[in-house]
């Protein structure tokens, strides 16, 4: 496999600019080829491995050049069908009254979920999606997950049979993967999402949740920016005055990590069975970003430094309501949905 190149990135920038995108066939044909599991990117990211470490960072900034100005094409390409597609009429019924109508309340996951991406809207965060099928690079390999590593094992991640590469997300981390293969720093965004873990369901956990994680990728971005930022978090959401600490902990994408717990109390046996007689509920995992993944995405790690935190939005949930059991949320009983009628 040969390294990469600035006349080898040229030529295939040629050549997908001349490619067919006339009809939405061809636009499909295009994206799978260039942006999918098994297409020209990720060909393209395994051989920016074998680029020897004094070329990097030069190398790495051609790869961010030319794979923005594939999606520019990309996007240019669908928005051309799109208008196109406008223009012919889409038969829908323009003169339908607009807005949701009216109906019960919002679901507690979708109320802490909005205040969640407000807060940090003040922040000056972006948000990012991605999908919920993913591939090994973007969940696992992309993040610095070695082989032997539980998380690759089906007792712990759900695959998909037909295709051993492709697995049920577990965490929102595989959109910070994407985000960084196709944007320079630098970075500001929140990624929520639905996430899947193979575990027992529980008071305390479910095989189906949901997300929020954050990443932030500048030059000189320390700790004390992490915390500083989960702290005015902590105070927004829960109020003023509102006491959390952070644990040293392991995960393989970032160095240093901590565990950030936030304090619940002990004032009753609901207190003590979900924070097992601590007082402290933890509600998300952080740290600094490993150099090696920034490595991965062609972000050069001299230069840029960052962090990146991931939360639970049921516990944020059980925590701003002071509610005992996680399996309140999945159950639709509209007993316990009701109770959110003013919170919406």
């Amino acid at each position: 496999m040969s390294t990469l190149n600035q006349a080898e990135l040229d030529r295939l920038l040629a050549e997908a600019k001349a490619a067919d995108v006339s009809n939405a066939d061809a636009l499909e044909a295009f994206r799978i080829a260039h942006f999918g599991r098994q297409g020209l990117l990720k060909d393209l990211n395994e051989r920016f491995r074998a680029v020897p470490g004094q070329e990097k960072r030069e190398m790495g900034q051609a790869l961010n050049a030319f794979k923005q100005a594939l999606q520019a094409h990309f996007d240019e390409a669908k928005a051309g069908l799109t208008a196109e597609e406008d223009a012919q009429g889409s038969g829908a019924d323009h003169t339908r009254p607009s807005g949701e109508v009216p109906l019960g309340s919002h679901h507690p996951i979708r109320i802490v979920r909005r205040e969640i991406l407000s807060i940090f809207d003040r922040m000056g965060f972006t948000v990012a999606d991605g999908p919920e099928i993913e591939d090994d690079w973007h969940v696992f390999s992309g993040l610095n997950f070695p082989e032997e590593h539980p998380a690759r094992d089906m007792q712990d991640t759900f695959f998909i049979q037909r295709d051993p590469d492709l697995l049920l997300r577990t965490h929102t981390s595989s959109v910070q993967v994407r985000e960084m293969e196709k944007r320079e720093p630098p970075l500001r965004i929140v990624m929520p999402g639905r996430v899947f873990r193979n575990e027992a369901i529980s008071a305390r956990a479910h095989c189906i949740f949901h997300q929020i994680e954050g990443l932030y990728i500048d030059r000189d971005v320390s700790f004390a920016d992490l915390k500083q930022t989960l702290l005015v978090f902590a105070e927004q959401l829960f109020g003023s005055g509102t006491k959390i600490r952070l644990r040293p902990s392991y995960f393989p994408f970032t160095e240093p990590s901590a565990e950030m717990d936030v304090y619940w109390g002990l004032e009753t046996e609901v207190d003590k069975r979900i924070t097992k007689g601590t007082g402290w509920l933890e509600i998300m995992g952080c740290g600094m970003v490993d150099p090696a993944v920034l490595e991965a995405s062609g972000i050069d790690p001299n230069e840029f430094t960052g962090f990146a935190f991931g939360m639970g939005i049921e516990r944020i949930a059980m925590l701003k309501w002071q509610i005992g059991d996680l399996r309140a949320f999945f159950e639709n009983d509209i007993r316990f949905l009701e109770q959110f009628t003013a919170a919406s």
